[in-house]
């Protein structure tokens, strides 16, 4: 049963779990997701946005086409703010910004990397919530722009890979995970803003940290 964080005409927002996609994966469309999932009880739902499959936290969908076509407007004008949170490694700065072209889809893993022939720019920046033992940090990630992989890539980029990154950072997960007792990507969408299409009012809605996501920061 999944988490519904907030409902109403237009919108559902729900806490996606770590490990479950969410939406029908292209090459295995059997494999379970969330929209499929939540069709069974609200019917169609347009898909918002994505959250990578190891990704947790705040999803939203819309229940019909103008609300799709409207939250799409201010995806495209970047009037949308999300935060997410993770944990990296290394001695964060208190704030980055990090602006590199990024490619995606490359590769026969299709990961996204940084391309500054190519790729389309791209913006995030980051403030360091704590810093654990000078070996990991506690951080918040504000993507300007929304590519897939964005926030992996960048960090992956500046030399601070997200904990347990199985496309982007696998060095340590081995006996980093023996430490913790943990195994999932450590990224968390934590936020969201939006301005709603019923009512044109602006609208926050959060998702906490989830038990294996505070599990993890408490023993590191």
């Amino acid at each position: 049963m999944l988490t519904i964080l907030f409902e109403n005409a237009d919108l559902l927002a729900i806490a996606k779990p770590s490990g479950l996609l969410s939406i029908p994966d292209g090459f295995n469309p059997d494999l379970p997701n969330a929209r499929d999932i939540l069709a069974q009880d609200f019917g169609k739902l347009w898909t918002v946005h994505r959250l990578d499959k190891g990704t947790s936290g705040i999803l939203l969908f819309a229940k019909n086409a103008e609300a799709h076509r409207e939250l799409n407007e201010q995806f495209t004008h970047h009037s949308i703010k999300k935060e997410y949170w993770a944990i990296v490694l290394g001695s964060f700065p208190e704030t980055l910004s990090i602006e590199k072209p990024l490619r995606i889809n490359v590769g026969s893993r299709h990961r996204t990397i940084i391309d500054e022939v190519n790729g389309k720019a791209a913006r995030t920046d980051f403030e360091c919530h704590e810093v654990f033992h000078e070996n990991y940090s506690l951080i918040s990630a504000f993507p300007y722009t929304g590519y897939t992989h964005q926030i992996r890539a960048h960090l992956y980029s500046a030399g601070y890979p997200i904990l347990f990154d199985p496309l982007y950072f696998t060095e340590l997960s081995t006996h980093l995970s023996l430490e913790v007792n943990c195994r999932r990507l450590m990224l968390h969408a934590f936020s969201i803003q939006f301005v709603s299409p019923q009512s044109s009012q602006p609208i926050t809605l959060t998702c906490p940290l989830p038990k294996d996501f505070t599990d993890c920061m408490h023993l590191l």
